[in-house]
């Protein structure tokens, strides 16, 4: 039996918490990915015209190789806990995985916020909610984000079936609309190749942000590596699956909706799903509740997965004391409790702010912007920690295996600062900023961890502490 193999192979005490497996992993990756923004993305994406597909097939071949990225940095170390931020820190050191760490939290918790923002008008869309008041709208959202949470801290093997359960309820409807839709589309109902009114740059632009926000949640089997059963193996399959899986469904689902509606009608209606569906099976407006629900179920499951990354990338920065050791509190369970509270508690609060400061779209586009660009950083530190590996020769590779390695990793290098430029530049000066904050707390995290081996080396002398300068 190979060394490889025999590492990946579990105690029965760390199976019960790697409870999941190649199945519940896709179903990490896939129900991370597809979350609300699919049943609004065609509308987006009509406003740039038919060339929005061809930036959709690109966006999806950057994510597939980031997806096989994760997977050979995984291979490489299995027991890294935190995905993105191990794979930093494994290569550049502490002060760069704070830097992976700190970023991918924001964009996970922030992320969260922006689903949940969607989540609550596909709710009361449901429930024929009119007119709710700022109270209703914050309950809805409130319970969308706890839920989850709850479900977190039932432990992981809950988890892992409540989002298996959620990724097959909304996969199969959308399949349905993806594979029966091409027997109903119209070529009359396709726009121009460029609708944007301006260049075909702007068009690119606009078909770009929706599309690469569409992506965020590849790495999600990485981050939970910890949670995986032999996740040298499991991760790099589960990534690439998943993101197939994602990326076939949004391809097949935008262009059938994209040929079913009048695309002057697609590119002004806030849910496109319902004539959609309406052109598919008329009669009665029932299809508005079928889409509510659908788009319910994929935000829950969406939210249900976010909060255990968001969980396991802040746990795995405590335990190596780079984040506040509360978030590696876990109970007997190994869940850590502090981290799930904290993953609902923040998104709590911005949407306490959106529904009560009356500038709800501008916190939305916020936490959208946000959340692209704080994760393009750990994507641009995961592939340069790939480089610097192949390139010092740790590990005997020759050939085309090394051309492959290093074209896979030049892909990932490129797609990353892509990802970065495509945001503008509002997005990367306000992800500075929150990167610029983050230093404070790194600061004031090794200043009182200094403090600590300052004090335990003057107990050891006898001498006072702390010694005058």
């Amino acid at each position: 039996m190979s060394k490889a193999h025999e590492a990946d192979r579990e105690t029965p005490a760390a199976s019960r918490i790697r409870a999941l497996g190649l199945t519940s992993a896709t179903g990490l990756v896939a129900g991370s990915v597809i979350g609300t923004g699919v049943f609004t993305m065609p509308a987006v994406l009509a406003g740039a015209g038919t060339s929005s597909l061809l930036v959709l097939g690109v966006v999806a071949a950057g994510a597939a190789v980031l997806a096989v990225l994760f997977g050979q940095l995984t291979k490489r170390a299995p027991d890294s806990d935190g995905g993105l931020y191990a794979y930093a820190r494994r290569e550049f050191g502490d002060f760069a995985g704070y830097l992976v760490g700190w970023c991918y939290w924001v964009s996970a918790w922030a992320g969260n916020a922006a689903i949940v923002a969607s989540w609550v008008l596909y709710v009361e869309a449901l429930f024929g909610i009119e007119h709710p008041s700022v109270w209703a709208d914050l309950g809805i959202a409130l319970a969308g984000l706890w839920i989850p949470a709850a479900v977190n801290l039932a432990g992981v093997r809950q988890m892992a079936w409540f989002q298996n359960t959620t990724v097959v309820l909304k996969f199969l409807p959308l399949l349905f609309v993806g594979v029966v839709g091409w027997f109903f589309v119209s070529k009359a109902n396709f726009g121009a190749f460029n609708a944007s009114g301006g260049s075909l740059y702007t068009a690119i632009g606009i078909a770009a942000g929706v599309a690469l926000f569409a992506f965020i949640g590849v790495e999600v089997a990485a981050v939970t590596a910890k949670r995986v059963r032999e996740p040298g193996r499991n991760v790099g399959r589960a990534s690439v699956l998943g993101t197939a899986a994602s990326a076939v469904v949004y391809l097949a689902v935008s262009a059938a909706v994209m040929g079913l509606v009048p695309h002057d009608v697609l590119v002004s209606s806030g849910t496109p799903f319902v004539p959609a569906f309406e052109a598919i099976l008329p009669g009665g407006g029932w299809a508005g509740k079928l889409v509510a629900a659908l788009a319910v179920v994929s935000g829950i499951g969406a939210l249900n997965g976010w909060t255990l990354v968001t969980t396991e990338v802040s746990r795995a920065a405590a335990a190596d004391g780079l984040f506040p050791r509360a978030f590696a509190w876990a109970d007997r369970k190994d869940t850590a409790w502090f981290g799930i509270v904290l993953a609902a508690l923040l998104p709590s609060l911005l949407m306490v702010w959106r529904y009560t400061s009356g500038t709800g779209l501008a916190v939305f586009s916020f936490l959208v912007n946000l959340a692209v660009v704080t994760v393009a950083i750990p994507y641009f530190f995961s592939a340069c920690a790939q480089l610097a590996y192949l390139v010092s020769r740790r590990r005997r590779v020759h050939g085309l295996l090394l051309v492959r390695d290093l074209g896979i990793t030049a892909a990932a290098v490129l797609f990353s600062l892509w990802v970065t430029f495509a945001a503008g530049y509002a997005a990367v000066y306000e992800a500075m900023l929150v990167l610029l904050a983050g230093l404070v707390l790194h600061a004031l995290l090794k200043g009182r961890a200094a403090a600590g081996r300052q004090k335990a080396a003057a107990e050891e002398t006898g001498d006072r502490w702390p010694r005058a300068a």
